[in-house]
């Protein structure tokens, strides 16, 4: 989408203002269909922090997502310029990759489709 979907926009900002990470959704992007739960940014990042921190060949990069800004120029509008995923997969044919759920970073304006709720597989 070259402009994003206002609809999208304003749950973006919900998910923002609120502070929530209980928001589940589902996105288009190009070559992905990512489902799963919406977080805050500074959240989002924490989390990613947190696990950099705990790997050893990866403890360094932890501090881009430290930083104030997280090297991020902040939107002009002070709108959210992305959904940030957590416990998020990847549809893949009948499975979701990872199936334990990871963290994406989805720009709005590349989501073509969305849909309220996490899609989940089952053998029945």
């Amino acid at each position: 989408m070259a402009h994003p979907d206002d609809l999208l926009l304003g749950i973006a900002e919900a998910v923002e203002s609120q502070h929530s990470s209980r928001m589940s959704l589902t996105v288009v992007v190009p070559g992905a269909v990512i489902t799963g739960r919406l977080a805050p940014e500074a959240l989002w990042k924490q989390r990613v922090a947190e696990v950099l921190r705990d790997s050893t060949d990866l403890q360094p990069f932890a501090e881009v997502f430290s930083a104030p800004g997280g090297g991020d120029a902040p939107a002009r509008s002070g709108r959210p310029t992305h959904l940030h995923f957590h416990l998020a997969r990847i549809l893949q044919g009948s499975v979701g990759i990872p199936e334990t759920g990871g963290m994406y970073r989805v720009a709005l304006e590349d989501v073509s489709a969305w849909t309220i709720g996490d899609i989940r597989y089952s053998d029945q």
